[in-house]
């Protein structure tokens, strides 16, 4: 009888025992759930804050009317489109400049596409920091070395420049056709003879900083011309 009490007194304490370990188990679990949770969350979020939108249009330039698709390399990328991007896009382009999509019958001088770009502000040792009141004519001058035309400086100009003119001084790179390409691929059923890509990187500052000047070459058209401009702010 007394050993009946013993046992059933051990079985009590075992049983204790047993489920004091699974609730430390659970617990053990739980916290673990938790900081995976959250170094998930802090990855995605650095991610977020480190990525920015690249807001480039297109323009073709034929020499005489033809059709011809443009295929965007990385469409994963992606946030916005127009006209809507559905693989490709198809269009009849005229001498003048304007497209006529072959999808929708819509006419449109460009096309536009919006997307991340994960690489913004990952080689700042080299561009230029412009002064506030010296925006304009910097951009008139630079844009002009890269290939664009009047219109087009001007569209590019009247987009970025209430952004840029928040600031006391906005530092400014322009991505290479490598980095460029790499970023974001076009695929053309009709290659050009010239092709254009200016990507301008920028991000405000509140002062002067000395920083290795950005060497440009001269870029000439001549033929059958695509231009696309775009620009990202380095977060």
């Amino acid at each position: 009888m007394l050993d009946e009490k013993k046992n059933k007194i051990k079985e009590k304490e075992y049983s204790k025992k047993r489920d004091r370990l699974i609730i430390q188990i659970i617990i053990l679990i739980i916290c673990i759930a938790v900081a995976t949770f959250v170094l998930i969350m802090t990855f995605w979020a650095k991610n977020l804050s480190e990525s920015a939108d690249l807001k480039p249009i297109i323009y073709i330039y034929p020499e005489e009317k033809m059709q011809i698709t443009v295929k965007l390399g990385k469409p994963e990328k992606l946030t916005c489109t127009y006209p809507k991007y559905n693989d490709e896009w198809k269009v009849i382009a005229n001498i003048g400049g304007t497209l006529e999509d072959l999808e929708t019958g819509r006419e449109y001088y460009s096309l536009y596409w919006e997307g991340i770009d994960y690489s913004a502000g990952k080689n700042m040792k080299e561009g230029f920091i412009v002064k506030n009141e010296n925006i304009v004519q910097f951009l008139e001058e630079k844009l002009e070395i890269l290939g664009l035309n009047d219109r087009e400086a001007q569209e590019f100009i009247i987009y970025w420049l209430p952004k840029l003119e928040e600031n006391d001084y906005v530092y400014i790179r322009f991505k290479t056709m490598e980095e460029i390409n790499e970023e974001m691929p076009l695929i053309f059923s009709k290659n050009p003879d010239t092709l254009i890509r200016v990507m301008m990187e920028w991000k405000g500052m509140d002062n002067y900083k000395e920083i290795k000047e950005q060497k440009l070459e001269k870029t000439e058209r001549k033929g059958f011309t695509i231009v696309e401009w775009g620009g990202v702010e380095i977060k």
